[in-house]
């Protein structure tokens, strides 16, 4: 009987792993499913140039998959239940469940309120695909009028988001909104050269401003400031699903999966996490960030352990490093700051230009690497080793 790999969520780290597993083992020994919600591959890393109305590339999963063996289920995941080792999928056709011997999950993260009133309700987001179309199709009808767009949050993907907008669409009023200093754990360089670019483009930047509500065409502030806004994006950091949760395995207070040193659930051996879903340590005893770069290693990791103990070879450690951020300031400008062991950022920095640059050339690799899965076919795949499900008896673990 085949071993049945299903991994869920067709991002940069499920992609990756679903890919890599299919180019890597013998498709006489395993099935591996990939179950998503859209048929295409969403390059979140540029989620805000969708919304500020350019076109960005997004292909078809069928094709990335290609060649690989890796079937592709088009659903939505409503459940995990890891005593039964099985997932509920809903879909066009009424949905069921996915048995499987091995899981990756790998749903990501979404767009956190908060709490906030009114942010589900009004504000948009960048964190999904249909709601920066949503956000593509307002500024889209607001350029004409020279509308008001508020950005809430100045993390990189605020910071982004409201430099992006302003560039693409210079008829509209932009304004950053931060709840302490702006983009306070860069270092001073750093933040001068962000200053410098806000103030380039048009961006009003409102700092120590905590929001309290947000309603259809205003913003109230916890100061009792009103800011009227056309738009609201909302940026103020990302949660996770409740599914890992309510299906029973451990995690943290933020519902995030904890893991050993190869990604593997701590409470349920059977089931890796991987990107944004899990709760890794780095190689800095820190837990690693929710990122682009967070997602490939833990992907990387998830994948040598799963090959490891399926064919009965050792299993390795990947990277688990977090060195930086890669920050777009717009197409012709960003800012490259790296960081120490303790992730606080070093004095230097690289701005301009060239950071934009490397910026784009980290999304080309990403996108390159997840979109040719197969392009280190080996010539020989590895086997399933006898009796694979023995390294998974919790038993051992």
């Amino acid at each position: 009987m085949k071993h049945r790999i299903v991994v869920l969520g067709a991002g940069y780290a499920g992609a990756y792993v679903a890919g890599t597993l299919g180019r890597r083992l013998d498709p006489a020994d395993t099935e591996i499913t990939v179950v998503n919600a859209e048929p295409d591959f969403v390059q979140r890393l540029r989620l805000h140039q969708l919304a500020a109305g350019q076109e960005i590339e997004a292909p078809r999963l069928a094709d990335v998959f290609g060649g690989t063996g890796v079937r592709l289920r088009l659903a939505r995941v409503t459940a995990v239940e890891p005593e039964r080792r099985v997932v509920a999928v809903a879909d066009a056709g009424g949905g069921g469940e996915l048995g499987y011997d091995t899981l990756v999950y790998a749903l990501g993260s979404h767009g956190d309120d908060h709490g906030v009133p009114g942010v589900a309700e009004h504000a948009f987001d960048v964190s999904a695909r249909p709601s920066a179309l949503r956000l593509r199709e307002r500024l889209g009808a607001l350029e004409g009028q020279g509308g008001t767009v508020l950005v809430v949050g100045d993390g990189l993907t605020g910071i982004e988001t409201a430099t992006e907008i302003a560039e693409t669409r210079p008829g509209l009023s932009v304004t950053l909104v931060a709840d302490g200093e702006l983009a306070a754990r860069l270092s001073g360089g750093a933040r001068d050269h962000l200053r410098a670019a806000c103030a380039r483009l048009g961006v009003t930047v409102l700092e120590h401003t905590r929001v309290e509500a947000v309603e259809a065409a205003r913003v109230l502030c916890a100061d009792g400031t009103v800011l009227a806004s056309d738009a609201t994006v909302w940026t103020a950091g990302f949660a996770v699903s409740s599914i890992a949760a309510v299906g029973g395995l451990e995690v943290t207070e933020g519902g995030r999966i904890v893991v050993d040193r190869t990604m593997r659930s701590v409470s349920h051996p059977d089931v890796y996490a991987v990107g944004d879903s899990v709760h890794a340590i780095g190689d800095n005893g820190l837990p690693l960030p929710m990122s682009c770069a967070s997602a490939g290693f833990t992907g990387a990791q998830a994948t040598a352990a799963i090959l490891g103990r399926l064919t009965g070879r050792p299993v390795g450690n990947a990277k688990l490093g977090y060195l930086g951020n890669h920050i777009s300031l717009g197409r012709r400008d960003g800012i490259l700051q790296m960081v120490d062991k303790e992730a606080r950022a070093k004095p230097k920095f690289t701005g301009g230009r060239r950071a934009a640059r490397i910026k784009a050339g980290i999304v080309f690799m990403s996108l390159w690497a997840t979109s040719h899965p197969t392009f280190l076919v080996p010539r020989r795949r590895h086997r399933v080793a006898a009796a694979p499900q023995a390294s998974f008896d919790r038993a051992a673990v």
